[in-house]
């Protein structure tokens, strides 16, 4: 394409859609603006300051490796979400409190195997404490304990959610499903309040930390959220593409009556997806509280409309996108912190959401189903 043909697309552009010009004059200005304040200077102009501030390298790289390592785990949590839309058509409300419960369970796990032996009652044990310290020596196997506690547990509360709720409302149409699912919200969270209380707590965290580049040191727990994540995305895309669970799975969310005229067992793969969904919504909850170090018994439901911006921004219905759009809400929700305090950081995440949906309605992977 030649110069002529550049200008002619670019006025077309602008004319028909004003808005991508509007948005790139505004990444543009956002840049300019970290590059000089990068360089600790402030540009003014008639004493009001116009681009520039004080950032320095590492505050910047803390920020965004806060804001992978929250992604990572929100779309971690996003894909039990897009699996659940995609194959059962609803939106499931509930999937926030059951990262709750994920969270709880890998806690309380993680707890009692760290003062295991140690001169304290069961119930002092099983309280969180923003104190406690796992230990250099002792924080691994809490780690790996919490870890299958959370996907085990969180199983087992999905199938039972799915048994007494969802199943024998198999046939219904999609609203009755997300009311349904919305009584089944409020019901988990209320009887995790009730068991452990509505405070927020601290829980046992780490001091191991490993400098990795100047100014830049992470944690043990931030290493294991890193790897844990990566892991089971990696996972997730092999057993969806290399499997026959994994195929079947795609055909019924692609057409389900077509995969039951096939003699795909319909029933089979719904029940394995709530056991994929829920374990990943589980360690994702209990992953993100490692990144925070706190927990309450709204801690999930707080998070769910992150992780539902995550899924249709990378494309509701996909898992690859619900693994995307939860990394760049994550960097989104961090970097906002160069130019917006810190209780308004969540807005910016939303307005990339609107954005995305501006220029492309379908998401990031729209079109992509399952896979």
């Amino acid at each position: 394409m030649g110069i002529a043909e550049s200008v002619s697309e670019g006025r077309r552009l602008a004319v028909e859609r004003p808005g991508v010009g509007v948005l790139a004059v505004v990444l543009l200005y956002l840049v300019v603006d970290l590059l000089v304040k990068l360089s600790g200077t402030t540009v003014l102009a008639y004493g009001i300051p116009l681009v520039g501030g004080s950032l320095s390298t590492g505050s910047l790289l803390s920020m965004l490796l806060d804001g992978l390592l929250v992604g990572l785990a929100v779309g971690l949590a996003g894909i039990g979400l897009s699996m659940t839309y995609s194959i059962l058509d609803f939106a499931n409300f509930a999937h926030g409190d059951t990262v709750t419960a994920g969270a709880f369970l890998g806690w309380v796990a993680a707890s009692l195997t760290a003062t295991a032996g140690a001169d304290a009652a069961l119930s002092e044990r099983f309280l969180f404490d923003a104190g406690r310290q796992l230990g250099a020596a002792s924080a691994l196997l809490p780690i790996l304990v919490g870890l299958v506690a959370a996907a085990v547990g969180t199983v087992g509360v999905v199938l039972l959610i799915d048994r007494l709720t969802y199943r024998p409302m198999r046939g219904a149409d999609n609203i009755s499903l997300l009311i349904a699912s919305i009584g089944v919200a409020l019901a988990l969270r209320y009887l995790i309040a009730f068991v452990f209380g509505t405070q927020t707590s601290g829980v046992a965290s780490s001091s191991v930390r490993f400098q990795i580049l100047p100014g830049l040191a992470v944690t043990d727990n931030e290493l294991a959220l890193l790897f844990v994540s990566a892991s089971l995305m990696v996972g997730v895309h092999l057993l969806l593409q290399r499997t026959k669970l994994g195929k079947a799975m795609r055909a019924m969310a692609d057409n389900e009556d077509l995969a039951r005229v096939t003699g795909i067992p319909t029933e089979r793969v719904v029940r394995f997806t709530w056991i994929l969904g829920g374990a990943l919504a589980g360690v994702g909850g209990y992953l993100l509280v490692l990144e925070s170090g706190t927990i309450s018994f709204n801690f999930g439901w707080i998070r769910l409309l992150l992780i539902f911006a995550a899924v249709i921004v990378g494309g509701i219905g996909s898992i690859y996108g619900a693994m995307a759009g939860g990394v760049l809400i994550g960097l989104v929700d961090s970097l906002a912190l160069i130019w917006l305090p810190s209780g308004l950081t969540r807005a910016a995440a939303f307005a990339v959401l609107i954005v995305v949906l501006l220029l492309r309605p379908s998401g990031i992977f729209g079109g992509v189903s399952t896979a």
